[in-house]
Order: C-alpha cells, then sequence, then structure tokens
C-alpha cells in the first residue's frame, strides 16, 4: 500500500471515529438535553396525552382534565373555582408551562415520576398512572378570606399554629388559571399586563413594609434581652422622640395616646412609634435582626413546598435607620406568610411549625407517597412566658385598643395592626396590616392569620390596619375556629 492510499485510510478511520462519537454524543447527551428542552412540542404532546393527577382539597379535586376538540393534545387542564385557589395551584397550560403546586409537582401528577413506577415500567419507560397532591388547604377559610378581601388588592394567610397546615393562602385581584390551560394569547397578554398584576401571588411572594406588626418582633426582642421585665414595665421612652443623630421628630399616630414611657402592653395597644422606635436603638440592630431572623425573615429557602420570598431585615444601618426598623419601616419588609408565622409562633407558646399547604402526596391507588404533615420542624422562637406575654398585650390591642374590628364572639382574639408608608415620603396610598391569632373558647381551635391589604377604594384618611385588614382576618379566623 503506497502512503498516498494509507494516509487516506487513516483520514477515513479518523473521519468515521468522529462521526461515531459525535453520533453517541448526540444520542445520549444532547439527545436527553433536547427530550427535556422546554420548546420541545414531543413534551407538551407527551404530558396532555392523558388526564393529569389532581391537586386536592378536603377531598375534593379542585383541578380536572377535559378531551380537547382538536390539535395534537389530548387533553387540558381544567379548574374548580379556579380563581378562589388561583394562589394554591398556580396553572398548567400546553403553552406556558405549569407554577406553583402544578410546576413543583408536574411529573407526579403526569405519571412520569419515578416514586409512581414499578420496576418493569422503570425499564419499559412506561408512563404510570398520574398521582395526586393532597393539600392542607381549607376550603371555608380559603373562601372567608377571598370573599372579605373582594375588590381590594391584596393577600391574606392562615395558619394552624400547632400542626403548620396552611389553611388560607388568597391573593387578589385572581385570576382563573383555566384560562390559559390551551394557551390564549389574548388573556396572557392581559393577566401580564394588567396594573392589578393578577398573577403575583402576594399572600408568599411579594414582600412589602409590615409597618408596626413588626413591632411584635421588636418587643420579643426586648424581652427575651431582658431589657425589660414584662409586657407592664415602663420603658423609657421620650414622647416625641427625635431620631438618634438628626433633627427629625417620630410621631405617633393618635396624638393624645399615653405614649410616654409606655409599657410594652401600651405601647402595642396604641401603635406608639416612639417606643418601639426608641426600644429598637436600645437593643441595636443585631439583636433586632437576630429575632427577625429566628422568626424566619431572610430565609431564602422557605418552601411550603412554593418557594416564598424571603422576608428582609437590612444591615450596616445608621442609629436613626434602625429605629425606623422598629417600627416596621426603612428597608424591613414582609410577606403575608411571614407575619402570619410571627402570630403563630406567639400563638403555639414560642415554637414555630414549618408551615407547609401540602399535606401528602399518594399514586393513583391513593397510597401515600410522602407525609409532609409527619415530617415536620418545629423550632423554638421565644420562651414559653415571652410568648404568654405577647399574647396578653395582642389580646389587649383586640379587646381595648386599634384592633377592635377583629373581635369574635365566643374566642380569644389577640392582634396588631399595621399602617405602613408608601412612596417617596409617604406619598401613596399607605399598605394596611393585621396579623392575629384567635383560639375558640367551646372546643379549643386554634388559627394565626396575617392579612395585608395594598391598595382599595377607600379615602386615605380612612387606610389603617383595623379598619381594612381587621375583618378579612376576622372571617378568616371565624371559619377556621367553627366546627
Amino acid at each position: 500500500m503506497n502512503k498516498t492510499i494509507r494516509r487516506a485510510a487513516v483520514f477515513t478511520l479518523l473521519l468515521v471515529i468522529t462521526l461515531l462519537v459525535r453520533a453517541t454524543w448526540v444520542q445520549f447527551y444532547d439527545g436527553r438535553a433536547l427530550a427535556d428542552d422546554k420548546h420541545n412540542r414531543r413534551n407538551a404532546i407527551e404530558q396532555y396525552a392523558h388526564p393529569l393527577g389532581d391537586i386536592i382539597v378536603a377531598g375534593d379535586a379542585i383541578t380536572g382534565s377535559a378531551r380537547t376538540k382538536g390539535g395534537d393534545l389530548a387533553y387540558k387542564r381544567t379548574y374548580t373555582d379556579g380563581s378562589l385557589y388561583a394562589a394554591v395551584t398556580g396553572y398548567s397550560s400546553q403553552v406556558y408551562g405549569a407554577t406553583q403546586l402544578e410546576g413543583i409537582y408536574r411529573s407526579l401528577l403526569d405519571g412520569t415520576d419515578n416514586q409512581l413506577k414499578n420496576p418493569l415500567d422503570t425499564l419499559t419507560d412506561k408512563r404510570a398512572a398520574p398521582g395526586d397532591v393532597v393539600t392542607t388547604i381549607d376550603p371555608d377559610v380559603q373562601k372567608a378570606a377571598y370573599e372579605a378581601l373582594g375588590d381590594k388588592k391584596g393577600a391574606a394567610v392562615a395558619i394552624d399554629p400547632e400542626t403548620g397546615r396552611i389553611l388560607a393562602a388568597v391573593s387578589t385581584p385572581s385570576y382563573d388559571p383555566g384560562l390559559l390551560s390551551t394557551g390564549n394569547d389574548s388573556v396572557w397578554k392581559k393577566l401580564t399586563r394588567s396594573s392589578g398584576k393578577p398573577m403575583t401571588n402576594r399572600a408568599l411572594r411579594q414582600p412589602l413594609p409590615p409597618g408596626s406588626t413588626f413591632k411584635l418582633v421588636v418587643a420579643a426582642a426586648a424581652l427575651e434581652d431582658g431589657l425589660y421585665a414584662d409586657v407592664d414595665t415602663r420603658t423609657d421612652s421620650p414622647n416625641p422622640y427625635t431620631l438618634p443623630g438628626t433633627t427629625r421628630v417620630l410621631a405617633n399616630e393618635n396624638a393624645s395616646a399615653p405614649c410616654e414611657n409606655a409599657s410594652i402592653r401600651v405601647a402595642l395597644q396604641y401603635s406608639c412609634n416612639n417606643v418601639f422606635a426608641r426600644m429598637a436603638v436600645a437593643l441595636g440592630q443585631d439583636k433586632v435582626r437576630a429575632m427577625a431572623e429566628r422568626f424566619g425573615f431572610d430565609d431564602e429557602t422557605q418552601d411550603v413546598p412554593v418557594r416564598a420570598y424571603p422576608s428582609g431585615y437590612p444591615k450596616d444601618m445608621d442609629p436613626a435607620q434602625t429605629a425606623l426598623t422598629g417600627i416596621g419601616q426603612f428597608d424591613v419588609t414582609a410577606t403575608p406568610l411571614q407575619m402570619a408565622m410571627v402570630s403563630a409562633a406567639v400563638a403555639n407558646d414560642g415554637k414555630l411549625v414549618s408551615p407547609h399547604m401540602v399535606a401528602r402526596t399518594s399514586d393513583a391507588d391513593g397510597n401515600v407517597l410522602k407525609d409532609y404533615d409527619g415530617s415536620t420542624e418545629t423550632r423554638r422562637i421565644v420562651s414559653s412566658a415571652t410568648a404568654g406575654q405577647l399574647r396578653s398585650a395582642m389580646r389587649t390591642v383586640v379587646e381595648d385598643g386599634t384592633g377592635t374590628n377583629a373581635r369574635i364572639d365566643g374566642a380569644t382574639v389577640g392582634g396588631k395592626t399595621g399602617t405602613a408608608q408608601h412612596g417617596e415620603n409617604n406619598s401613596k396610598t399607605p399598605y394596611a396590616w393585621f396579623t392575629s391569632y384567635a383560639k375558640s373558647d367551646s372546643n379549643g381551635k386554634e388559627v394565626a392569620v396575617a392579612v395585608l391589604v395594598e391598595q382599595s377604594d377607600a379615602a386615605r384618611s380612612e387606610v389603617s390596619g383595623n379598619g381594612l385588614a381587621a375583618p378579612v382576618a376576622r372571617a378568616a379566623m371565624r371559619a377556621a375556629l367553627e366546627d
């Protein structure tokens, strides 16, 4: 064999080897990536070739599947009371993908999850019968909060303090996820471009200044630190209070309230800004932040199982800024979920059970795949004594303070109002907050609720936590306490 033929043969052999390597790469690496690509139409065809599993509330499916009338996608997702439960389910769309519980449990609901397959199915890659997601949502509590919010822009979260079960997660304005099932482009544009942002989950994923509801966290820090012996000890709180290093005087909403040197109980009852601003400075930002983080602030891994946006407490502040954080302003932010967690820990004797809105997942035969109720984490946030002190002071707020609209006959109710500034120099309509707990006097049921009203048709002068948010919390609490 002459040199030219030999070189040609070697070159041809190298080309063949390169081709084989490339083919193998495409088959086993790129092929998997292409198969998993969200733009691969075959994935949608396969996913919607059969009915999906369901999301369950109180034993009833709030999702379903319906045959389509044409095209290559055999089924589409349907929803019962879609707008009511949108903040829980999210949506599952043939075009826009899936979000929240629909997205997190997508493989379970379409039957591709390996937990659903027997050994033969695994070998043949056969699709199993889809599984179901059983939620912790109480339909009565969900509906009560949703209807009480009405046309307001806001959110509500209700938690069982003893178990961590999320009984309600409501965000308004809402939307019907069924309208997105088949990919209606005009509906999608309307929803995504709406000034009301109906697809934003305000209950879990929109932290805003919590205003005076954050005073509970500051009070907890002061009691745990021993700054004050109890909620009835008089504080060193001049009124008016000038922010340290500035000439700015921090005013109280009620100029005639007995806020000078007021105890924690009286300061919560009348929502005295001077007391908690001064208290935050006395404690120092590190101690206030440490307490906030114990309650769950700054936690970037808060999964319920939907990933909640972290609530935040700022760092590296001067004393004046620290004072403002004491009243839930400056750069303090919180979600309704977070503020419900604060009240839940106080109600549960100082212990916080991890909040969750999925009780369990199951296969098509009802066999439990994972029990979330049985795997919750409980951590102590404050001592039993501190929790008892805070509950007592919160009851005063509702019985004879700024939160009287949350009273419920036949129940012990405690709460804290908040009216958070919005916009530069508070130029926009303030946010109205209310966080609370309630316990039935007859059956012992307990619930913790937090409500945010971001915007309503009320006049600016009428915007308050007691006027707008407390009635929503009362409706949710009443529904949760019923037999």
